[in-house]
């Protein structure tokens, strides 16, 4: 005991004097916020160190659209586990020094060339939300652990539960890792209300999933994860004009599944797929659920989930007065954002919805939320026993019915904040934005006979296009591709161009290169947005519409800018062919 006491000093300080580890522990005060107000708080100065430093990775000037100069992969991943923990300790600032340096080539989301895919820059007031919850750690499991801090996530149900048409005061939330924690758990929900004795039993019955064939791939994920199986999945034809869910085909499927007795557990309807923008029709959906229920006596109701993470925020439309139009859009984009408004109408029918704060609500990775119109059933169908070291301080414990129990504030307070910052006005005007742009790009592609906008009839985000050799009449040579399967060879070598396109202009990026003194654009492409008309029942893997897509996401881009991508676009498709010649 005397020992002991002789670390520590009559305020309770570690004194000079102390062991080897007593030193190390003094040592460490420094590397920890302080716990008090305090004039030199050592988080605020390692905080302004860092920032300071990464800002340095930024260009000075527009620069290339990554992160400071060295454009490649630098790791040896043949041998980068080949490391241990050093024995003796470091310091702060070295540590932030070799964070940083792991920026170093790391896509710039905010730079006005980068429009890779619906991966935007966050917004101030999210980032510093984020990281204030990094600081104190509270943990949405309980009322004990979050406090007030848990208000974000209720608000957010409040907010959003208005937003899409619902009674807000029964409307949940759930801030989770990602739009594939949203879709799984909507198969848990689903699954809990259609099989009744599946969390006491386990899934003994082949329910189904019924999801479109522009629905995400995390439905294989999240069925295979919730223990219902990938071969449940059942995928409904798509219009191949607007990607939209068949009803005729979904009738089908429905009327099956009931004559055969056999449980839906939920359908899918995906609103603004990544690629296509495609919205499938929710109330017409609810009508057909409704009309072909499952055996009321063996199983409970399915379930309406829309997976809305890309189009969620084209609901702050909903009572957007078009005819006043007080944020002065051109007319040319009013018929997009009605169209856009009206199909997330929709989403009123829907019994839960996924939404995503880091696609399109600016903000910081993950924040997606999974939003349910009835709290009471939700939280009642999944509760649990709660734990015997766990207090209930609060009327608000989400632990007693979520997958995960520590569960970070960091998403909620950064949907919340962007919520509280954009307000409706403020989503409003950044999307409407991006349409500008997006109709002026549009305008270019259509002023080049070998270019062609394939997804003309879409409102969305997203312009998908396709370049053809000079001289070729793009119009008529992707008609032909989309129709007649005699010119099934031509639509496979022209995927092929397409794909090396997108792959030449990824080297460029990453490599730095210049046209007439600017650096080249980060675009992408997708290898199958649409299927061929001869190809609707999906059999043949070749007959799909391969599209280069350009996301003018951040609030950085100009129509200049949208001019100079294409102009990159031929450029790099004359250098194909010529390697290719």
């Amino acid at each position: 005991m005397k020992k002991y006491e002789q670390n520590w000093d009559s305020d309770n300080q570690i004194t000079n004097d102390a062991s080897n580890w007593a030193k190390y522990r003094k040592d460490m005060l420094s590397a920890f916020p302080a716990y008090q107000n305090e004039k030199s708080d050592p988080l605020a100065k390692a905080i302004n160190k860092a920032v300071e430093a990464i800002d340095q990775l930024r260009p000075n000037g527009e620069g290339p659209a990554y992160l400071g100069s060295d454009p490649k992969l630098n790791i040896d991943f043949d041998h980068v586990k080949r490391i241990a923990m050093p024995n003796g300790m470091s310091t702060t600032e070295q540590v932030i020094d070799d964070t940083v340096a792991l920026f170093e080539g790391l896509p710039n989301w905010g730079h006005p060339l980068t429009m890779c895919n619906v991966i935007p820059q966050a917004n101030t007031a999210s980032i510093v939300a984020a990281v204030l919850s990094e600081i104190f750690s509270p943990n949405i499991l309980e009322g004990e652990y979050s406090w007030n801090v848990h208000r974000a996530e209720l608000e957010s149900a409040g907010m959003l539960g208005n937003l899409f048409g619902w009674n807000p005061e029964n409307t949940g939330c759930l801030y989770t890792y990602g739009g594939s924690g949203c879709w799984t758990y909507h198969v848990k929900y689903a699954l809990s209300r259609v099989l009744k004795d599946s969390r006491q039993k386990g899934v003994r019955t082949d329910a189904k999933v019924i999801c479109s064939h522009q629905a995400h791939y995390t439905m294989l994920n999240s069925t295979d994860w919730m223990g219902l199986g990938m071969d449940n999945v059942i995928r409904v034809r798509t219009d191949v004009h607007t990607n939209a869910m068949d009803l005729q085909h979904l009738e089908e499927v429905l009327k099956e599944c009931r004559d055969n007795d056999i449980p839906v557990a939920s359908v899918v309807c995906t609103m603004g797929t990544t690629d296509a923008n495609a919205f499938d029709p929710v109330e017409d959906v609810r009508k057909l659920l409704d009309q072909y229920p499952n055996n009321p006596e063996k199983y409970g109701k399915a379930l309406l989930y829309c997976d809305s993470v890309v189009g969620w925020a084209w609901a702050t439309f909903k009572e957007y007065d078009f005819e006043a139009n007080p944020l002065q859009f051109s007319k040319e984009i009013i018929p997009s954002l009605k169209a856009n408004a009206q199909a997330l109408a929709g989403v009123q029918y829907a019994d839960a919805i996924g939404v995503d704060f880091h696609k399109v609500g600016w903000s910081p990775y993950a924040s997606s939320c999974f939003v349910y119109k009835d709290s009471e059933e939700f939280e009642g169908l999944l509760k649990r026993p709660g734990s015997a070291y766990l207090q209930p301080r609060s009327p608000y414990n989400p632990l007693d019915y979520t997958l995960e129990v520590s569960r970070a504030a960091t998403g909620s307070l950064a949907g919340w904040a962007t919520m509280k910052y954009f307000g409706y006005e403020g989503f409003q005007a950044i999307l409407g934005g991006i349409l500008e742009n997006q109709h002026f790009l549009r305008n270019v592609l259509a002023a080049h006979t070998e270019t062609i906008c394939v997804n003309p009839e879409d409102h969305g985000l997203v312009t998908l296009f396709r370049a053809y050799p000079e001289g070729v009449f793009a119009e008529e040579e992707y008609r032909k591709e989309l129709t007649d399967p005699a010119y099934k060879d031509q639509l496979v070598r022209n995927n092929m161009l397409t794909k090396a396109i997108g792959d030449k202009l990824y080297h460029w990026f990453r490599e730095g290169k210049q046209i007439n003194g600017r650096y080249t654009p980060y675009i992408s492409f997708s290898t199958g947005f649409r299927v061929a008309e001869y190809n609707r029942d999906d059999t043949d893997p070749d007959a799909y519409i391969f599209a280069l897509k350009i996301f003018p996401m951040n609030v950085h881009i100009t129509p200049e800018i949208m001019r100079y991508a294409i102009d990159c676009v031929l450029l790099a498709r004359d250098e194909v062919l010529s390697e290719t010649c």
